[in-house]
């Protein structure tokens, strides 16, 4: 799987990325687009990859369908939500399952099936699949139907690192980042409190 940048310098900057080794490699940003389906408002799915809408952003995929990995891209959306986070950061977290489901048939089964069952769950609620639901808050009530599975809790607890450990989020949330390299807290204004 690659997840490499197509527009912005900033994607780029914050996310470790690898050469690509399918075909995709020689098409330009207009034939990625134009080859690629609609899938709701922000995604682009074709054969073999998904990609950002505006092109910011695309994944190569090798063992998950288009469909599932936008599927988990909302679920992660959607159990942690950042207006403020783009695609890419969310991709970043949850492109490990697309690498361990490579190599592991039986976690790739373990994907395709939650990916079938929250789907089922979305049908039932009147919804095309679980990505059509247009309101936040009914892909949210069909999670909590499914919060003590370990599908959810899986993928619930792969975004707390995957996530929040990437330094892009750390900028759009205020956090400098770890502090040892820099001598601690303590000598670098943990004690400024100006407002006591």
């Amino acid at each position: 799987m690659t997840l490499r940048p197509m527009m912005t310098s900033d994607t780029a900057r914050t996310l470790a990325f690898t050469p690509p080794r399918s075909a995709l490699k020689g098409l330009t940003r207009r034939q990625l687009l134009q080859r690629g389906l609609a899938l709701g408002t922000g995604l682009i799915v074709g054969p073999g990859f998904i990609a950002g809408a505006r092109g910011a952003w695309a994944m190569e995929l090798e063992a998950l369908s288009p469909d599932s990995m936008a599927t988990l891209l909302q679920m992660a959306r959607d159990i942690y939500p950042h207006d403020r986070f783009g695609d890419a950061l969310y991709a970043a977290a949850i492109r490990q399952h697309e690498d361990r489901a490579v190599t592991d048939a039986e976690f790739q089964q373990f994907l395709a099936d939650g990916v079938a069952d929250l789907d089922a769950r979305a049908v039932e609620a009147g919804h095309a699949s679980y990505t059509a639901a247009g309101w936040e808050a009914d892909r949210v009530a069909i999670l909590h139907g499914i919060e003590d599975q370990p599908f959810f809790q899986t993928i619930r607890g792969s975004l707390v690192v995957g996530l929040y450990n990437q330094p892009a989020v750390w900028e759009l949330l205020g956090y400098e980042g770890s502090s040892v390299e820099h001598g601690g807290y303590l000598e670098r204004g943990f004690d400024d409190i100006a407002w006591l």
